[in-house]
């Protein structure tokens, strides 16, 4: 079935990091406008907008103190109607992030709730007595420490699965769920056209049962959101979700549900991993694909796949996966190959079309990321000072959301004041001038393989078969209406020998140039190549 939905290419904006106009360091939605041009000309039909919604900022902008107003530090509400209204005029939607597992403490419901226990907006979030003097249970917050804050005016904890300063709402109180579905319609009445749902998974709990998310009501209540503000506004969502295996992704997204459009899966970007967050081991290409393979198959025929490869809480990839020196360009293109030629929704995050690095972070006083900032003490009981900066510099969330250089004078042309961030440290040479005046320009690949996504129609909607996997070959097929494709990537910084051979006549995108037949592919080679 054919849902607009299944021929966007989003690109996610992360407001605070992507261009700003008045010189205060930080991004702004004049800044948005200002670069719709550039995002059109990518081939970009559809934008997800981190949040700007009011906030004190402890999470970037996902400790929402107000779902309604727009955060001065990005501008007004006019200025967002003026984004909205100039982003229709060149064919594209927008989401916004709804993020409604938790608010800011400094909501007016949770400012309500805390004053005493017969408050009104006391059942709002998720309030427990003191076991034995201590935590209601031992759940740990997802940024270190116990998930129970105490409050002493009434002598009883509420519940934050990641900051103190973000409480969980406590959606088995009827009135919050209308509280979200009437401020969701808000949005979409104004013209939004769907929403990226935070860790949606988590919003159905059984603190009794021990059950922190994935709870027993979590489908009755994203069908509710379906049914009363999704469906009658033809909204489009994904939901970012962890731990999902595909069977368990189409219980949200099959069709006949009514749920969601899609989810995230990140098992992908944690192959390599040797723990959690800050600790990466050597990265396996063969594990990479065959995880991207599985979900393809997963969901072929039945749901929908959002294909991605950075966001705002990752690291760039090509510290990752590829090649930061010598072969930038290649294993930038590469990736993006590999990955967006797969069937489903891609997911493009800012800068990644430009091929950006990882800043290096030499001291504390460089980050900005709460989870960061709360894994330090802990790390340096592990770690020297030295080895956690160089953890930080290759898997903290401040990497991806650094500032988009886009141009090589002071601050990349970001800004005129001090960026509340650091630049990674070669924009310089790295940045959207220099890329688009390259003849290895990573922007104008990514353009070629977004055209050919929404032009052809076995790259939308054909089916995949894994032909070849492993070491460091890949070799898949996408087979449909527009005929049959191999899908050949090398994941390596030396050649690699091929046992088949490819005619130049049948390449139709390729990030070196092919004038002869090629049985060996060169360095993070990536080739598109029809079947005659």
């Amino acid at each position: 079935m054919k849902e607009w939905y299944k021929e966007a290419v989003v690109y996610q904006i992360y407001p605070k990091s992507f261009c700003d106009t008045n010189g205060d360091g930080i991004g702004d939605i004049c800044g948005i406008i200002s670069k719709l041009d550039y995002l059109k000309e990518l081939g970009v039909n559809t934008i997800w907008l981190s949040p700007c919604y009011v906030s004190p900022g402890d999470d970037n902008g996902y400790d929402i103190a107000d779902y309604r107003k727009i955060d001065p530090v990005y501008g007004s509400m006019d200025d967002f109607k003026a984004m909205l209204s100039e982003m229709k005029k060149r064919g594209m939607r927008l989401l916004m992030d709804l993020v409604v597992n938790h608010t800011s403490d400094e909501h007016k419901w949770f400012e309500e709730s805390r004053k005493s226990k017969d408050n009104p907006y006391r059942n709002y979030y998720i309030w427990r007595d003191p076991v034995n003097g201590h935590e209601p249970n031992e759940w740990q917050s997802n940024f270190g420490g116990s998930a129970w804050e105490y409050d002493k005016t009434t002598g009883q904890y509420y519940l934050h699965l990641f900051s103190k300063k973000q409480p969980d709402l406590n959606w088995e109180n009827p009135k919050v769920r209308q509280e979200i579905v009437d401020m969701m319609n808000y949005w979409l009445e104004m013209g939004v056209d769907g929403f990226r749902c935070d860790v949606i998974n988590l919003i159905s709990k059984d603190i009794e049962n021990g059950i922190s998310g994935d709870g027993p009501r979590l489908h009755e209540y994203i069908h509710l959101l379906n049914r009363e503000a999704l469906a009658p506004h033809n909204a489009m969502t994904v939901g970012e979700v962890w731990g999902l295996s595909p069977e368990e992704s189409l219980m949200l997204t099959h069709p006949e549900r009514q749920e969601l459009s899609m989810v995230f899966q990140f098992e992908h970007m944690g192959v390599g991993r040797t723990g959690g967050r800050f600790y990466l081991g050597e990265f396996e290409p063969e594990k990479y694909v065959s995880v991207l393979a599985k979900w393809q198959e997963g969901l072929n025929g039945k749901g929908w796949n959002a294909i991605c490869v950075e966001n705002h809480d990752q690291s760039r990839c090509i510290n990752r996966i590829g090649n930061t020196d010598k072969y930038r360009y290649e294993s930038a293109t590469m990736i993006a190959t590999l990955v967006y030629a797969m069937q489903g929704t891609p997911y493009i995050f800012q800068g990644q079309e430009l091929g950006l690095i990882n800043p290096i972070f030499s001291s504390l006083e460089e980050c900005r990321d709460i989870e960061a900032l709360n894994a330090y003490p802990e790390l340096l009981k592990e770690f020297d000072e030295e080895e956690v900066m160089r953890r930080f510099s290759g898997d903290s969330r401040d990497c991806g959301r650094a500032p988009i250089p886009w141009d090589d004078s002071e601050n990349g042309g970001f800004t005129t004041g001090t960026p509340w961030l650091k630049l990674h440290d070669r924009y310089k040479e790295i940045n959207a001038k220099a890329d688009l005046l390259s003849s290895k320009s990573v922007y104008k690949y990514y353009k070629s393989l977004i055209r050919l996504h929404l032009e052809n129609k076995t790259m939308l909607y054909g089916d995949f078969d894994l032909l070849y996997n492993k070491d460091s070959l890949s070799v898949y097929q996408r087979s449909g209406e527009d005929g049959i494709y191999k899908v050949i990537c090398n994941f390596c910084d030396k050649p690699c020998a091929i046992d088949f051979n490819v005619l130049p006549e049948t390449v139709i995108l390729s990030n070196y140039s092919v004038e002869e037949e090629i049985s060996e592919l060169a360095p993070y080679q990536a080739l598109i190549v029809k079947e005659v």
